[in-house]
């Protein structure tokens, strides 16, 4: 059984292009004092490194290391030193509360002891997560844990503390050969979005990640020469694990960007001159005013690509505009933490301007998709079906909650939650989840789309329901300008259904670590005794803080 080695892939890729650059814009905060500057045989040495201080530290194959810190590069270096020795990562949003951090926690406790198969006639040994983090993270939402309860070794990147232990405590520590375990064995935990309620913790096997990796692997093939790939992605988030599976092996130059501000994007670009670029659509949309920076920081990039969510096609047309390459093309997939890129297509300068942002494109290699509708009649735009799917690379479970992740199966088809049809050609489209539909709008992803493209000046529109149940656009503009009255009722007049508009500044929006709108989380603040049915006065650039 084929599998996806987590904390080989450094060692792999270094051996074979060791002098490759790897360039960060941060610092790495588990290994002060490195650099931004690295190489191949750099981040294979600093993974190795920090595989001997985990082991060090009592670390031991099958156990779990949760990672719950502050958003850094490092994060990735953890999590395959951790999967080298063995031992499963499970990776904790830093935008999570203590309170979700600790339940997760303690989800993780309690079961089985990992090192030893349970036999009928003993008794379970529970056991404890390792935890690391930081210091930042143990001053404030960890600081009302007892973490002693939680977790069977604390480690910190930053300074000891009563309790913990700092990992520069263990630099130095011996070397140790990897630890392979069976593909079909936890390799990694990731956790669900959150957007609608609390997080599972989503297990994936080698097995299950090699699924996702070689349908990709196929479609990187396609480029030719390495292009120098710059990536502003969560390290908590399973692609980034994927993405420089990909990427490494290929030789590929790496910029890593932690800081996703539009100016330092610029500037940074504008050095590293990318040829593919990779990061959240939210983050594409901030980045679409590099394309108006005299330098260019665009001009080499031959590739853009998106997954997480929709994109407003908009946005990839001025991104694309952007462009001096000959023939860039925008790649966007659908995909899902259980499942990995499901579906996927890409435009062009010639097709941009016919895109769909409904369209997802066709399966990828190895993904089947079914649309599921009563009756069994067959699902159209007006009368969609629930999306259900056949993924190599599903996961294999939520930890503790098994019975929660057997109801989204249905005779080995995945029910991803989302709502759609396919055309004709084949094509899947996507027109909400379900549990964000709004029966009176049809599709609000499609509504949002068109009121995109008719105001330019809107950085994001988000349709949610009020408190009766009423559309209630929520909108946010470039440099939270005043939103114009006359041009909103100009573009809106097709939905008279819609209520006024609320306008909030962009950072305002509740999000989770890749940037996804918790829609569910900004109903309930609106609807938190605030009469968002009457909306504002936009004329006057009125805003409704949540």
């Amino acid at each position: 059984m084929k599998g996806l080695r987590l904390g080989l892939i450094p060692e792999r890729a270094a051996a074979a292009h060791g002098s490759v650059p790897v360039t960060l814009d941060h610092d790495l905060d588990a290994l002060p004092g490195t650099g931004r500057r690295l190489t191949y045989t750099g981040l294979a040495g600093h993974v190795d490194d920090l595989a001997a201080r985990l082991w060090a530290a009592g670390v031991r194959p099958t156990e779990h290391v949760a990672v719950h810190k502050a958003a850094n590069f490092d994060i990735y270096l953890l999590a395959c030193a951790a999967a080298r020795i063995g031992a499963v990562p499970v990776l904790l949003s830093p935008e999570l509360d203590g309170a979700t951090a600790g339940a997760l926690l303690r989800r993780l406790c309690g079961s089985q002891n990992p090192r030893r198969p349970h036999h009928p006639h003993r008794p379970h040994r529970p056991h404890r997560p390792h935890l690391l983090t930081d210091d930042d993270k143990l001053r404030t939402c960890l600081a009302p844990l007892d973490l002693a309860d939680v977790a069977a070794t604390v480690l910190t990147t930053g300074p000891a503390r009563p309790g913990c232990t700092s990992l520069a405590a263990l630099a130095g520590a011996p070397r140790r050969a990897p630890v392979l375990l069976p593909a079909d064995r936890p390799a990694l935990m990731t956790h669900t979005s959150g957007t609608t309620g609390l997080p599972k913790l989503v297990v994936h096997t080698a097995a299950g990640l090699y699924g996702r990796y070689a349908p990709q692997c196929a479609l990187a093939a396609l480029i030719r020469t390495p292009e120098t790939y710059a990536a502003h992605l969560s390290p908590v988030h399973s692609r980034m694990y994927l993405a420089l599976a990909v990427a490494l092996p290929k030789g590929m130059p790496l910029v890593i960007v932690g800081d996703p501000g539009p100016a330092h994007v610029a500037d940074l670009f504008a050095r590293t001159r990318p040829g593919f670029v990779e990061t959240h659509p939210n983050s594409f949309v901030a980045w679409e005013e590099l394309a108006d920076d005299p330098r260019e920081p665009l001009a080499t990039v031959r590739y853009f690509s998106s997954t997480f969510d929709a994109l407003h096609p908009p946005t990839m047309r001025r991104l694309l505009l952007a462009s001096r390459r000959a023939s860039p093309r925008f790649f966007q997939f659908y995909g899902q933490s259980e499942c990995g890129p499901l579906s996927g297509r890409w435009y062009t300068p010639r097709t941009v301007h016919r895109a769909d942002g409904r369209c997802l494109g066709l399966p990828l290699p190895g993904v089947r998709v079914r649309l599921a509708a009563p009756g069994g009649r067959r699902p159209t735009r007006e009368r969609p079906g629930a999306i259900e799917v056949r993924a190599p690379g599903r996961a294999t479970g939520y930890f503790a909650e098994p019975e929660r992740f057997a109801r989204q199966l249905h005779d080995g088809w995945w029910r991803t939650g989302d709502v759609g049809y396919r055309t004709r050609f084949g094509c899947l489209h996507l027109l909400d989840r379900e549990v964000d539909v709004l029966p009176a709008v049809g599709s609000t992803l499609e509504v949002e789309d068109r009121l995109m493209d008719r105001l330019p000046e809107l950085a994001e529109v988000v349709l949610v329901p009020g408190p009766r149940k009423e559309p209630v656009p929520v909108v946010c503009t470039r440099g939270d300008a005043p939103l114009d009255a006359g041009r909103w009722a100009s573009a809106a007049a097709e939905w008279p259904q819609l209520a006024g508009p609320v306008q909030l500044p962009l950072s305002a929006l509740p999000r989770t670590a890749t940037m996804k709108v918790r829609r569910l989380e900004l109903a309930r603040r609106l609807g938190g005794g605030e009469d968002v049915g009457k909306g504002v006065d936009v004329g006057e650039g009125a805003e409704q803080t949540p």
